[in-house]
């Protein structure tokens, strides 16, 4: 059996006492921009918070683009989330290639030039892709400028986060 196989079956069996309430609206206070590494999957729980209250938007690289733009002004301007915290961590996989090199090399293996995606978003400083990240969600005018925007390092080895401020 697959894991997908697994994971329908275990689905099937703890539908049997789900609770209807997860269908009403969802109300998110704080929205949380969060790389999609597996280990942090339980960022909420790290951070005590309860998962009805964070609106989760995961990519690989915490990356500040058109689609995670998107999502934040949907949690911003429909759901009413009034804070925005960003989460980058230690020991992301994105630190480990360039960009140019990752094309190169998939270029080669599958002898294909697609057009998607334009950027993989590489970086080699955390903290420096911690500041963008909060600069370009700032700057987007249809996220309200009052909003708390705020960044941070999660470190794997201690759990603890540490906080980036962006220049003003």
């Amino acid at each position: 059996m697959s894991i997908i196989d697994d994971a329908l079956s275990a689905n099937a069996k703890l539908a049997e006492s789900y609770g209807s309430s997860r269908a009403a609206p969802p109300k998110p206070k704080i929205a949380i921009v969060t790389c999609a590494d597996p280990r942090l999957s339980d960022i909420t729980r790290l951070l005590g918070l309860a998962d009805a209250d964070v609106d989760m938007i995961r990519n690989v690289g915490t990356v500040i683009d058109d689609d995670s733009i998107r999502s934040l002004i949907v949690s911003t301007g429909v759901l009413g989330t009034r804070e925005i915290m960003i989460i980058n961590h230690t020991g992301c996989g994105m630190t480990t290639f360039a960009d140019d090199d990752l094309e190169v090399r998939l270029r080669k293996e599958t002898g294909s030039s697609p057009i998607a995606p334009a950027k993989f978003y590489a970086f080699t400083d955390v903290d420096q892709n911690t500041i963008e990240a909060i600069q370009k969600t700032r700057s987007h005018p249809w996220i309200a400028s009052d909003l708390p925007v705020r960044g941070f390092v999660f470190d794997l080895e201690t759990g603890l986060l540490r906080e980036v401020f962006a220049e003003a």
